[in-house]
């Protein structure tokens, strides 16, 4: 897997030899997963001889996106969606456009906020894609001058790239973007791909009644995306001269799309999609044979997700030439997400991940590749999505990904399901067991566990943590991700109580913290089995034995054992039963402490404690080996908003202090009725 935190990795290139800007340091061409399918098939040669003999118009017909023109499809397309746009459209309709002020993206050097000026640049894009989808549903004049609006506004604006991500700052030391010297981030491959569909599918009335607007696109891309794309080999998410992670989809694939539907030129077309690819295979080949993405669901739809789009652009501007379905690797990413669901909208959630469904993920996408792949339990979980009466897909999703989902009628058609839920998942990988009491069921409990390394993009220090849900959802938690700031990815990133390993469910020898880097790791002495293996029959207990002293500053020799049960068999009351054991020998005598985060109303109970949230409760039950053990309970009143949106307004530590060179602990979670 990758190791840097991906969404501003900036921050973190320091540890690698910085090119110089635009030095030329490429690297003899990869070979990598898609390679081996493809050989050189994929390479510039080839391709100049296939799609670079095509025209431009036949390569855009192959990618799916229809024109204006395409009265038979714009006319079908999902009703629903189509209204829930139309209102949000006309509420902004006549108003201003919100500024993306110099003064909103100078405040990420000043005083670290990001998120205001984010907020701008989304809410431009996500007006324009209403304006667009309602100039193709109505060929509507009105709506056709509201998205040309949407496009000069974007290509007027300075820049395309994030505050947060722009080099500027660390060239030249500016609070503004270089205008001289664009910079091609995940933003700036959203934009360009989103004006390229917005062109593809309103340039016939563009060309009649905003003529040079098209030529202004094409002018902005060239300056702000293909010329940088092409020319500088120092962009560190190319994979030319370090690790890549989920930058290099995000952009890659849009920069193809984009490509493909704004240049007229196919061989150029053909040697960017060589050059897309030969990156791509850089990001393919650092995914694990078991599919685990280590910053979680959340972000699988924008590095995994965004994979699986790029190679269906590929699939298609080839003809089926370069199809990357019977990959093994690219089969069981597609599947990540679908092993991590708890129920609902809940998911197991590590790193910078949410717990919680955000309500507007592409579900077309998995729903497709399912379909492609005909892994059935995907296209379920996809279905399982599906609300009667909800669109098909979401403005928040961007522009490309919505006009894919009303253009598939079969993802149109498709009807609710119910989600596989896999009763065990075991992902070496990163060291996460999931395990719940019967397969395709959210009641009772579940329990998510993690090792892994604290080197992992976006990482937290969650070494030995868990979670637990009742009826799919989470109450014991991981806490998440909290709003971005200059402080998330930085040297102070740990300062954030959300990623200290203080705020997870873990241990504290001596009271510490966990150590940062690849040298922090958690050792598995026991491993359970679980999907991608064997599964163990309802009945059966699931073990994990962790050994975490190498998570801490300890001595050597020193030993924390944490081994985690999940027992289906059921419990005098008959219910499912989790435990987890800690046990250590440690070279001198001390105070230490065990940590369990919780979400809802957290109630003592004797020398237990009741946890309880949506009509769900647990009961947590410790001991020392010689006595029970009741915890103290610390509050955190909640006040990113990010955080209470999944959370509410408050979360709790339970804390039990234990001590001792040598000793044990055991915490006992089972569900109430």
């Amino acid at each position: 897997m990758t190791r840097s935190p991906d969404t501003d990795a900036l921050s973190r290139v320091s540890a690698h030899a910085v090119p110089p800007y635009g030095t030329a340091v490429r690297a003899a061409e990869f070979r990598g997963p898609l390679y081996a399918e493809w050989g050189p098939a994929m390479r510039a040669e080839a391709l100049r001889g296939s799609v670079g003999e095509l025209t431009a118009e036949a390569l855009r017909e192959r990618v799916g996106i229809p024109s204006i023109e395409r009265r038979d499809v714009w006319e079908d397309v999902d009703p629903i969606t189509i209204e829930r746009i139309s209102v949000a459209a006309a509420e902004t309709h006549g108003r201003p456009w919100v500024d993306a002020l110099g003064s909103l993206f100078a405040r990420y050097v000043r005083d670290g906020d990001r998120a205001t000026y984010e907020r701008a640049v989304s809410d431009r894009q996500e007006r324009l894609t209403r304006a667009v989808i309602a100039a193709a549903v109505t060929d509507d004049p009105i709506w056709i001058d509201e998205a040309a609006d949407g496009a000069v506004v974007l290509c007027e604006q300075s820049t395309w790239s994030l505050p947060a991500h722009d080099d500027a700052h660390a060239r030249r030391g500016f609070v503004l973007p270089d205008v001289a010297a664009p910079y091609l981030d995940l933003v700036a491959g959203e934009i360009v791909a989103q004006l390229a569909v917005a062109d593809r599918v309103l340039g016939p009335c563009w060309d009649e009644s905003w003529p040079g607007l098209r030529e202004r696109i094409r002018h902005e891309a060239e300056a702000r995306v293909f010329t940088p794309f092409e020319t500088r080999d120092d962009l560190w998410w190319l994979g030319y001269w370090r690790e890549v992670n989920n930058w290099n989809p995000w952009i890659v694939g849009n920069v193809l799309l984009a490509a493909v539907l704004l240049l007229d030129d196919p061989e150029r077309v053909a040697r960017i999609l060589a050059r897309a690819l030969d990156s791509l295979d850089r990001y393919v080949a650092e995914l694990p044979a078991d599919g685990a993405i280590d910053e979680g669901v959340a972000y699988w739809w924008n590095g995994a997700g965004r994979m699986l789009e790029m190679l269906d652009i590929v699939a298609a501007i080839t003809d089926g030439g370069l199809d990357a379905t019977g990959i093994p690797v690219v089969a069981e990413t597609l599947r990540f997400p679908m092993r991590m669901h708890l129920g609902g909208d809940w998911y197991v959630n590590v790193a910078d991940g949410w717990a919680r469904s955000r309500g507007h993920e592409p579900w077309q996408l998995p729903f497709r590749w399912g379909s492609l792949t005909g892994d059935t339990s995907v296209t379920a979980w996809a279905r399982a999505a599906r609300r009667p009466g909800q669109p098909v897909a979401e403005v928040a999703g961007g522009l490309p990904r919505l006009v894919r989902a009303l253009a598939d009628t079969a993802w149109r058609d498709a009807v609710p399901a119910a989600a596989p839920l896999p009763a065990a998942v075991w992902l070496p990988s990163v060291q996460v067991l999931v395990r719940r009491a019967e397969a395709g069921s959210a009641a009772g409990l579940a329990l998510a566990a993690k090792g892994g390394t604290n080197d992992e993009n976006h990482n937290h220090k969650d070494l030995g943590s868990f979670l637990v849900a009742a009826g799919g959802r989470q109450l014991l938690v991981d806490v998440g991700k909290p709003t971005y700031t200059a402080q998330t990815f930085s040297a102070e990133r740990y300062r954030v109580r959300a990623m200290q390993s203080g705020w997870h469910s873990a241990p504290a020898p001596y009271g510490l913290e966990q150590g940062e880097g690849p040298g922090f790791t958690a050792q598995v002495i026991t491993a359970p089995q679980g999907e991608p293996g064997p599964i163990p029959p309802v009945g059966e207990a699931a073990v994990l034995e962790l050994e975490l002293a190498a998570a801490y500053p300890l001595a050597a020799g020193d030993s924390w054992r944490r081994t985690f049960r999940f027992d289906a068999s059921g419990s005098a009351g008959g219910t499912e039963r989790i435990e987890v054991a800690d046990r250590w020998r440690l070279s001198e005598d001390g105070a230490h402490r065990i940590h369990v985060i919780a979400a809802g109303v957290v109630t003592p109970s004797g020398d237990a404690v009741e946890v309880a949230a949506d009509g769900h409760r647990i009961r947590i039950a410790a001991d020392d080996g010689n006595a029970p053990v009741a915890p103290a309970l610390e509050v955190w009143e909640l006040d990113d908003p990010e955080l209470i949106a999944v959370w509410g307004p408050r979360l709790t530590r339970l804390v039990y202090d234990v001590g001792g060179r040598a000793g044990s602990f055991t915490t006992v979670i089972e569900e109430l009725s």
